[in-house]
């Protein structure tokens, strides 16, 4: 998939999806807010029609038409002032509520995708990235989208006012046809440079945090690196911003041509009337108010039509986009995982290049990890380890070849049952911010106020000391920008993340991909062991382990052996080493490094 405009849903396909999403969320709210919009453009538009009676009945001397003039002039400032009170007040509760609405819409959305493809490969984060910056204000399309309904109903009743003088007046809503074409074809233009800009605009952002926040700001100053990160930044910034700065000149040199059009049919039209037609002070008058008011309701029209392609319409296609992504990505999958693992999970010729690239991390691997085993994964980095780890959670399907649970493919099986049994930690684990029973929580969320489960947990990852050094234990807020929230180091967040790994009591596989990687070497081993002798049970659980520490492996039933995408050993420790292969020499260089 590209990021290109192109393959964006059509847009206006993606609007009435999205009005019926905020009428599925709010419809009376909905409803008023458009109803109040709509109405408020009729009092206003007959404000031309009151001035010609106004006129008309000066030069007449008609006191009924003056009285009816001016009750029309009272009528219609009133009612605009009361409409737009009220419907202010009215849009501004459907634009908040319709706002938290749509957010929760998208987070859900992202979360569902089974795959973590979309938020990895860069194509995919840029259209995200845009889409992230418009879903905040994203309820702005429907306000945009009632205000160009009024703002036509406006343009109509001016038009038919200037028609009842003499038809030729229509000609002045042909010549504004011109500022509606470039002001529905601008922003598509601006919109296509922008997404092309988006990585640039991206990298800026990255070092612009990178330099003003508080995680690097350590190195940052050591290293002394913040003079060095500004002008990077400016100057991903000026790539970024330079195209689309030309590319807006160039689209407002036409827009200025096309309203230059307009403003000199509005003066033909004002002197047609007042000279050839001599149709009289009233009608002139109403063409001086109808033509004025026909030129700022076209450049309201105009400018709404520009907001509603250009932002409101595009972050409407974009949120499609991610609906239509969320769902092609639901596989056809309606059995349940088994209740406990007979024979184990069996990869079968397996493949696998990540998105956009065409190198093999995984080449044509057929391996066993049999029921109730101990498997450990080593390699050097970039052998694929992590990979193997990613297809068996489901966050990949392979290209090729299939994975499976006791015979039964792993990718007819329901995505969140299979995960539902699986538990374990990883080393690029997330900080979860919160009170410390709850970071632990989380790792089992049906449990997450289980206070017993959790203190189990944290005693099945070895996390006991540190909650022991915590203010108030389990009940600390962690994190130190929060109130009260307190500071722990890598380590201590590290087995957190562990003992959040280790809330699910009966999982069939249990992942530990380099969770220990900030510890000393005796440490893991320890807990390592641990692991190995909670390993199997009844329920014939996997326990899969991923180090670059041979001396903690060693303890593991199965050790398969990754280079360069393939699987070269497998077998115990002691058969490994009596083959002296390339296990046997990596651990031999390790052993020797600790000596």
């Amino acid at each position: 998939m590209t990021s290109s405009d192109e393959d964006l849903p059509p847009g206006l396909r993606s609007m009435w999806r999205v009005c019926r999403l905020g009428y599925s969320n709010e419809p009376r709210l909905l409803v008023a807010a458009f109803s109040l919009t709509v109405l408020g453009a009729v009092p206003d538009a007959l404000l031309a029609l009151w001035l010609q009676l106004l006129g008309r009945g000066v030069v007449e001397r008609d006191r009924a038409l003056l009285l009816a003039a001016c009750l029309g002039l009272g009528l219609s400032a009133t009612g605009t002032w009361f409409l737009r009170v009220v419907s202010s007040r009215v849009t501004r509760r459907f634009r908040d509520r319709v706002t938290i609405a749509l957010e929760s819409h998208v987070a859900r959305l992202q979360a569902s995708v089974p795959t973590v493809a979309h938020q990895e490969r860069p194509l995919l984060l840029d259209r995200l990235a845009v889409l992230r910056d418009q879903i905040y204000v994203l309820d702005h399309m429907y306000m945009s989208l009632f205000s160009t309904v009024g703002w036509v109903l406006r343009l109509g009743i001016t038009v038919a006012l200037l028609v009842s003088i003499h038809p030729a007046l229509v000609l002045l809503a042909v010549f504004a046809l011109p500022t509606v074409v470039t002001s529905t074809w601008r922003p598509g233009v601006e919109r296509a440079v922008q997404e092309q800009a988006a990585p640039h605009m991206r990298l800026a952002k990255h070092l612009f945090q990178t330099a003003t926040t508080a995680p690097p700001g350590k190195e940052v100053r050591v290293t002394g690196i913040g003079r060095r990160l500004a002008a990077q930044r400016r100057e991903a910034w000026e790539r970024g911003y330079r195209p689309m700065a030309r590319a807006r000149t160039v689209t407002a040199a036409w827009h200025s041509l096309a309203w230059a059009a307009f403003g000199s049919a509005y003066v033909a039209a004002v002197v047609l009337v007042a000279t050839v037609l001599d149709a009289g002070a009233g009608s002139v008058l109403l063409v001086l108010a109808a033509g004025a008011r026909l030129s700022a309701y076209i450049g309201a029209t105009v400018a709404e039509v520009g907001w509603l392609r250009g932002i409101w319409l595009d972050g409407s296609r974009r949120l499609v986009w991610l609906e239509e992504y969320a769902a092609a990505l639901v596989v056809d999958a309606d059995q349940d995982p088994p209740a406990r693992l007979e024979r184990g999970v069996r990869f079968e010729h397996v493949s696998f290049s990540y998105p956009g690239t065409d190198r093999l991390v995984l080449d044509d691997v057929t391996l066993d990890l049999p029921a109730g085993s101990v498997v450990a994964v080593v390699g050097e980095n970039g052998a694929g380890k992590s990979t193997l780890v990613k297809l068996l959670c489901k966050l990949y399907a392979p290209d090729s070849g299939r994975i499976l649970v006791d015979d039964v493919p792993l990718d007819a099986i329901r995505t969140d049952g299979w995960r539902a049994r699986l538990a374990g930690a990883f080393q690029d684990f997330f900080r979860f911010e919160l009170r410390a029973d709850h970071s632990v929580g989380l790792g089992d969320v049906p449990r997450v106020d289980d206070r017993p489960s959790v203190v189990a947990a944290v005693d099945r990852a070895g996390a006991g000391d540190v909650v022991e050094r915590l203010a108030d234990g389990l009940d600390t807020q962690l994190g130190p920008t929060w109130p009260g929230g307190v500071e722990v180091s890598f380590g201590q967040w590290q087995k957190l993340a562990l003992a959040r790994g280790f809330m699910r009591e009966m999982p069939l596989v249990l992942v530990l991909d380099e969770p220990t990687a900030a510890l000393d070497a005796e440490t893991e081993h320890a807990l390592f062991e641990r692991y190995a002798a909670a390993a199997g049970g009844t329920d014939g659980r996997i326990t899969l382990l991923v180090s670059h520490r041979f001396s903690t492996v060693r303890m593991a039933d199965l050790i398969v052996v990754l280079d360069g995408a393939r699987v070269v050993e497998t077998g115990s420790h002691a058969d490994l080493m009596s083959r002296g292969g390339p296990y046997s020499e990596l651990y031999g260089i390790q052993a020797e490094a600790y000596r």
